[in-house]
């Protein structure tokens, strides 16, 4: 039997965030198992397949290929390699958690980071029974291991909310609940387009599919899975409105359309004809994100827009937009699907109409000094002043 290629794995920054990079001599057959990884992407650019680079996807890969080829990790990181030795019996263990998560409905990705970081702490207190961990050895797993491999505080965020459920499955240790505290979030605030750039996006994208998907995911605030997601069925016509079912925590909601988005609804629809879902690929079936973003930017390139965007950042500016129009901060809410106002009102800080009202101190202070001189002209920061 013939060997198939060997896999190297690379670390690398790619579109502001670090990716794990497959590179390998072409085959169909490694080519088809990389696919059947979730959000897995080619990039012309790397010549190479990449995906988020974390311990996760680092395991979901070796495990892959594990009896399939060979995995060189030569070139990662130190801090990324990390071998579990559990037992047995802490093998069990975790598969009843992982079934304990399963029944209680929470989605693939949770259950997967959720059983991945409980292994890591139980490996890290491979010698300590469950009886006598203490929030202690919380303190210490956080310590050694989050620090050292540089984990986000979104990443820690998870950990806490994974060993939270985890004693409750398993309630003979002596962690306490009330102790473990979530570090805060980081309020990074969201890019936003105005107005204008938007519609010089949707003009310079020439391909009519492309428009239409682009003007979706604006004018009703989409995520880009809620719209790979989204059939036909999806569409009340005659009502102008659009049921997103199975957003972000397997919430349905409904949003209007936009009545300038109708007539290319429609030119879309009998130019493509669409079988089951909104928008779909080459030979049926879902449309692929990745697509769409790459259309996105070469769509920016086209509108000469130099600042980074993503199907998100429609959303974003849908949302502020909203909120500029005066639309109240719980419609808003609502449309987008967030679970608490909290989320919602990281708009308000971004809203270009009010923050335009206010006027400067440095402004108000050149008015000033040229009230009081009055036989001088205008005092301007071009000239001495």
């Amino acid at each position: 039997m013939k060997r198939l290629p060997t896999i190297y794995l690379e670390q690398k920054n790619h579109r502001k965030e670090d990716q794990l990079l497959l590179k390998f001599t072409f085959n169909n057959k490694l080519v088809a198992l990389v696919k059947s990884v979730k959000d897995t992407y080619w990039s012309s650019t790397l010549v190479a397949w990449y995906l988020k680079d974390t311990p996760e996807n680092l395991n979901t890969i070796t495990t892959l290929f594990k009896n399939i080829t060979t995995v060189d990790t030569s070139k990662l990181s130190k801090k990324i390699l990390f071998k579990r030795n559990l037992t047995d019996d802490q093998k069990k263990l975790l598969n009843n958690f992982y079934l304990f998560l399963k029944g209680k409905r929470y989605s693939k990705s949770t259950i997967q980071t959720y059983t991945f970081f409980v292994a890591d702490f139980i490996n890290f207190h491979t010698k300590t029974p469950l009886e006598e961990l203490t929030n202690r050895s919380v303190e210490l797993f956080i310590e050694k291991v989050f620090i050292e491999r540089d984990y986000s505080i979104s990443s820690q965020r998870q950990f806490i909310s994974a060993l939270k459920i985890f004693i409750i499955f398993s309630p003979q240790t002596k962690i306490n609940d009330l102790v473990l505290e979530r570090p805060k979030k980081s309020r990074k605030l969201p890019s936003v387009l105005s107005q204008e750039e938007v519609l010089e996006i949707i003009r310079c994208t020439q391909n009519l599919k492309h428009r239409a998907i682009l003007a979706l995911i604006y004018s009703c605030g989409l995520r880009i899975s809620e719209l790979t997601n989204l059939k036909l069925v999806d569409f009340h016509i005659e009502r102008k409105q659009l049921i997103v079912k199975n957003g972000k925590g397997r919430k349905d909601r409904y949003v209007s359309l936009a009545d300038s988005f109708l007539p290319l609804l429609s030119n879309y629809y009998y130019s493509y004809k669409p079988k089951i879902y909104f928008v779909e690929g080459h030979n049926g079936g879902k449309y692929s994100t990745e697509s769409v973003r790459q259309f996105l930017r070469k769509s920016c390139t086209r509108a000469n827009i130099k600042k980074t965007v993503t199907p998100h950042t429609l959303r974003h500016s849908y949302a502020t937009h909203l909120l500029e129009n005066g639309v109240d901060i719980r419609y808003i809410q609502s449309l987008l699907g967030h679970a608490k106002p909290e989320t919602t009102m990281i708009y308000t800080h971004v809203r270009r109409k009010d923050l335009m009202e206010i006027i400067n101190p440095l402004d108000i202070a050149l008015q000033k000094l040229n009230k009081v001189d009055k036989d001088t002209k205008n005092v301007l920061l071009s000239r001495d002043i």
